[in-house]
């Protein structure tokens, strides 16, 4: 029995038993999939989630901080003690940081190994080889500081910033390295960039100092050719041409620079031309029949085999879909987010809850894990968040999170 199987209780739920039938509201389904969630992969011990990799740990912290958003009443009595376990002991094994005289021993698993070996990192923790890895830390601790305002956290995120402007800025190309190798420069870690910099501007004490980099980095991304002439983001540039490299249009590429344009309009407001452009690459995204299929759920490729990374892309997508659609209240996106949490719990829901990789179905049960869960979580939080008035508190706790 984990160490946190208390948490039944203490969200008030009980998990069905009988799969595919739909609970009565989004919301009742998202504290069901945060207790699977916790009850089967979270390990006290490490701080992380079994079954899944570095960086998709951040996420699922990230899924269950915004899980918390919309249902508040378990931040003092569940949240806040995962999240500071988390913080003390998920930094204690990284697989990045690796210690001086020590013998470090790879466990094949790609994310989580350095292209050397040998590297030491000099971090507090939540450093490693690559920068979206990083970020992903970053904007973890950023969205468990607006639940909780416990400066470590922010602190955290200030720290990995600092890294991510004096090692990785400036790749060939421009923007920022993937990697502390400098084998690429792709769409993801200068998308997470962008987003960091500019959430930082509107919760960091220097607020000019991290508007300027987000700024600075939002004109070149824009620029940079990764926006295809579709409207969606590539996966990099070719480092010999410095143009789009046509590599695959990912699902998480088209998230994350929504939830960043959204921080950019509300740290330098009145410009008019973030939130359009942020509307413009949605739209796309949505047009795009490689993504979204004939009944509308959304899919990357090579499903339901994406690997240890690709598991979580199209829950990124929705969480900042939703974030988008929190400024810009559109009924299409509205569509769009309900549709995917119905699907994902009529159709790729297991017999314990647990979610699948693909949200049309079926389950694929012996590809389920804590990634495939957290992803499909964020489309279930997502919708739980546009049903206003469920408990008196949807929706306005994270408005009043998010008005600094």
């Amino acid at each position: 029995m984990s160490c946190y199987h208390f948490l039944t209780s203490l969200l008030l739920v009980s998990i069905p038993q009988i799969p595919f039938v739909q609970s009565s509201t989004h919301i009742e389904n998202a504290r069901s999939a945060t207790v699977t969630l916790q009850e089967t992969w979270y390990n006290g011990n490490t701080g992380l989630y079994n079954t899944t990799g570095w960086w998709n740990a951040a996420n699922a912290l990230t899924t269950l901080a915004d899980m918390t958003a919309v249902d508040p009443e378990v931040l003092d009595r569940t949240t806040n003690g995962i999240l500071k376990n988390s913080f003390n002991r998920a930094q204690q094994n990284n697989l990045g940081v690796l210690k001086l005289n020590a013998t470090y021993q790879c466990d094949g698993i790609s994310d989580l190994c350095p292209k050397d070996p040998t590297t030491v990192y000099s971090s507090k923790g939540w450093l490693n080889g690559y920068y979206d890895d990083e970020s992903w830390w970053a904007l973890a601790w950023i969205t468990s500081w607006d639940l909780t305002k416990d400066d470590d956290y922010l602190e955290a995120a200030t720290d990995i910033f600092e890294d991510l402007v004096s090692t990785g800025l400036n790749a060939t190309c421009g923007g920022i390295w993937w990697d502390k190798a400098h084998t690429q420069v792709n769409a993801i870690a200068n998308a997470l960039f962008i987003s960091v910099a500019a959430q930082l501007a509107n919760r960091a004490s220097n607020k000019d100092y991290y508007l300027a980099f987000a700024k600075k980095q939002w004109n070149w991304f824009m620029e940079s050719g990764l926006i295809n002439s579709a409207g969606n983001i590539n996966d990099g540039l070719d480092l010999d041409t410095c143009k789009n490299n046509g590599d695959t249009v990912w699902t998480y590429n088209q998230g994350v620079i929504l939830g960043a344009a959204v921080e950019l309009d509300k740290a330098d407001p009145g410009t008019g031309i973030y939130i359009p452009k942020a509307q413009a690459i949605a739209d796309a995204a949505l047009a795009n029949t490689q993504l979204v299929d004939s009944n509308g759920i959304l899919h990357d490729v090579n499903e339901p085999n994406l690997g240890s990374s690709g598991v979580n892309f199209k829950g990124i997508f929705i969480r900042n879909l939703g974030i988008l659609n929190q400024q810009v209240h559109s009924d299409k996106y509205v569509t769009f987010i309900q549709k995917q949490a119905d699907a994902i719990w009529t159709k790729a829901r297991g017999v314990g809850d647990e979610l699948g990789p693909v949200w049309s179905g079926p389950v694929y049960a012996d590809l389920t894990n804590a990634g495939t869960h957290s992803s499909a979580m964020d489309a279930l939080v997502a919708a739980s968040n546009l049903q206003e008035g469920v408990g008196g508190y949807i929706g306005a706790f994270k408005r009043h999170l998010r008005e600094y």
